[in-house]
């Protein structure tokens, strides 16, 4: 049962509907909540781990929900939060308590998660909800991700702390925005706080590179939607408050609200977009991407003491970042560089834990991951002392293999036990790609001679492969192009490379870098390189991608990751307007990509393919200054002994990985 009041205060409110206009993340996720568990008495049935029984809270308790309740911070600024209690069952009577505290702080509207935080109410926990600045029915102006948020972060977790029935104990939830928003509240609140754990899922750890842009390219498929909707959403829900107010006094203040957001919609969503897609500020890696960057973040996380567990698909956004954010962790627990690459045989703790899974951007879509229960374990292992089995692991870094069943345990990233096994683009035919321009090959030695095979600008190509699902979250999928990538593996603007079939069932573990020798006949260059996993019936299975404009092609040495061979497995593009140039018409040119991680199995029989084109539609779409650059552009692409073209992919045999996950894997 559910018990619904509004606080008293500077202004009562009748009880509000759920917010309109949601943010894209939002609204997909209320297409996909899963049904709460009733009340009752009864405890869940024990968690099994490693044939071991270990009891995570039960089922215990009724709900009481406050709504709108003001939260004043230092500035004046007035935020909005919806507070759910523990309640008595079959009453509207606080629970003795005292409870630990979830914290979630959302610029998508606070009921949103309503249905996800009555789960852990009904087992033992305060759920706070709150509307970031400038968004729902909080005051402010809105910016995405601002360093504010931090700030208003740290003092909402001291607020939580002293609720009523509070234990003084406060973790942090949520996914996307919501788990980005978790680590900059981590790094804020200090040493010796009362946030005693937090669990991001689907969290970025570089804004710029992880969402924004993919090689100084921007992000046209998600990023204008996503702005749009929240700019939508932050003006719409003030008014569905204004529409539910009670009184004169509260239509004045919903409407003095509505004006704030009307400012943050004018001074941030529509000059980042504005910004992004004309090449101003927003289309470089400056300052303001680099004042959002969670990366510069997670050092403070650790030295602030603060554990944390976090949840990454390989078809998510953030496949890049989530896997950056473990590795900073363990690194920064280890006194190492936090954007270094983790060294073999260094100290892991499990403090800091990831499960990556075969997922988009909502893990909840997976009907046979129980993500409340895994997250439950976290809590009641760190907020209330529990033994869950989700700590004393040697290996926290849990990881689907695509292409099998298997999931696996491991520690470092990038992961030991991969080889980093350097391909060259050389002539064919391989035979398998008989549709594409070339049918090249890709070799273990130097071409002997200089070659070329040329390939066109194209503003647009097939939208029938993986990317288009993974940019959009994933909320659209469509099954039909998901696995397939043979759209784009024909024409004059796409290159297909691939190696001999695999002997034995071979491992692509980690990043994968790519260098691509090319001359010009403009100024700017788009590649976009593809690698799949090619079965002997001839499909072409998208396993990740990179891409890069030629602009963007200066190297940040200290940044970048290396092969032992001193080629790229991860090159660091700077993408600051001096780091910026244009390239050199008619002459050979050098152009790194970052290809994101991934881990998959290739069967025996099967083999690797890199696809080489100029567009990823509708994920990436050149500035207008780019676009003019690129218009009839030309490129050859070179192999042979004086410009080796080629990629470094991490291989290793299947036994390289032979610890099974257990504790925390579906």
């Amino acid at each position: 049962m559910i018990h619904r009041s509004t606080p008293g205060g500077p202004r009562r409110r009748s009880v509000r509907k759920r917010p309109v206009g949601l943010g894209a993340f939002a609204a997909a996720a209320l297409l996909v909540s899963a049904a709460v568990p009733g009340g009752g008495s009864a405890p869940t049935a024990p968690i099994v781990v490693d044939k071991v029984s270990f009891q995570s809270s039960p089922v215990a308790y009724d709900i009481s929900i406050q709504q709108d309740v003001p939260i004043a911070l230092a500035d004046g600024t007035v935020l909005r939060a919806d507070v759910y209690t523990p309640a008595v069952v079959g009453t509207a009577a606080a629970a003795p308590g005292p409870f630990p505290v979830l914290l979630n702080q959302t610029p998508y509207g606070k009921g949103v998660k309503q249905a996800e935080l009555e789960y852990f109410v009904r087992r033992g926990y305060i759920a706070v909800a709150v509307d970031v600045r400038g968004t729902g029915s909080s005051a402010g102006t809105w910016s995405p991700f601002a360093p504010i948020e931090a700030q208003d972060g740290a003092a909402l977790v001291n607020w939580a702390s002293a609720l009523p029935s509070a234990d003084g104990n406060v973790g942090l939830y949520g996914d996307s925005y919501t788990g980005i928003n978790q680590i900059s509240t981590a790094a804020a609140v200090g040493p010796n706080s009362h946030l005693k754990a937090i669990f991001p899922v689907v969290a970025g750890n570089d804004l710029y590179r992880d969402l924004a842009t993919m090689g100084g390219l921007p992000n046209a498929e998600f990023m204008p939607f996503w702005l749009l909707f929240t700019g939508l959403g932050n003006l719409t829900n003030p008014i569905n408050s204004a529409l539910n107010a009670a009184s004169p006094q509260d239509i004045l203040d919903t409407l003095s609200v509505e004006l704030q957001h009307i400012g943050g919609v004018a001074t941030a969503n529509l000059p980042i977009l504005n910004g992004l897609m004309s090449g101003g500020a927003e289309a470089y890696d400056g300052s303001f991407w680099q004042q959002r960057r969670p990366a510069d973040q997670l050092a403070s996380v650790v030295a602030n003491g603060v554990p944390a567990f976090m949840v990454g698909g390989w078809f998510d956004l953030f496949q890049r970042g989530a896997l950056m954010n473990y590795a900073g962790l363990q690194n920064a627990w280890a006194g190492r560089t936090v954007g270094a690459p983790m060294a073999a045989g260094q100290p892991v703790t499990d403090r800091y834990q990831l499960l990556m899974g075969p997922w988009y951007h909502d893990p909840r879509q997976d009907s046979s991951f129980d993500l409340s229960a895994l997250q439950l374990r976290w809590y009641d292992h760190w907020l209330k002392g529990m033994d869950t089995g989700i700590t004393g692991t040697s290996n926290p870094l849990h990881v689907k293999e695509l292409g099998s069943s298997r999931w696996l345990d491991t520690q470092n990233y990038p992961f030991t036990g991969a080889s980093p096994t350097r391909l060259y683009l050389a002539k064919g035919p391989s035979g398998t790609a008989t549709a594409s321009a070339n049918d090249g090959l890709l070799t273990t030695t130097v071409p002997t001679t200089d070659t070329s095979d040329f390939i066109t600008w194209t503003s647009s190509n097939s939208t029938c492969t993986r990317s288009t699902a993974t940019w959009f979250g994933g909320f659209i999928p469509n099954p039909s192009c998901d696995d397939t990538n043979t759209a784009r593996e024909s024409g004059p603007n796409s290159l297909v490379y691939t190696t001999p079939p695999m002997t034995d069932s071979t491992v692509i573990a980690g990043p994968i870098g790519v260098t691509i020798y090319a001359s010009a006949n403009t100024n700017d260059t788009q590649f976009v390189v593809t690698v799949t996993d090619v079965a002997p019936d001839g499909s072409s299975v998208p396993l990740s991608e990179g891409a890069l404009a030629g602009t963007h092609r200066a190297i940040d040495a200290a940044r970048s990751w290396y092969a032992p061979d001193g080629s790229f497995l991860m090159p660091y593009h700077p993408s600051t307007p001096a780091s910026t140039s244009p390239v050199p018409t008619s002459q050979i040119n050098r152009f790194d990509l970052e290809v994101f991680p991934v881990f998959a199995s290739i069967a025996p029989g099967h083999r690797i393919r890199v696809v080489v084109t100029t567009a990823d539609t509708p994920h990436l779409i050149p500035t207008i200054p780019q676009a003019s650059d690129l218009l009839a552009g030309i490129y050859q692409v070179k192999q042979g002994p004086d410009s080796a073209s080629s990629v470094t992919i991490p291989l290793a045999p299947s036994s390289a990985f032979g610890t099974a996950c257990t504790s925390v894997c579906p």
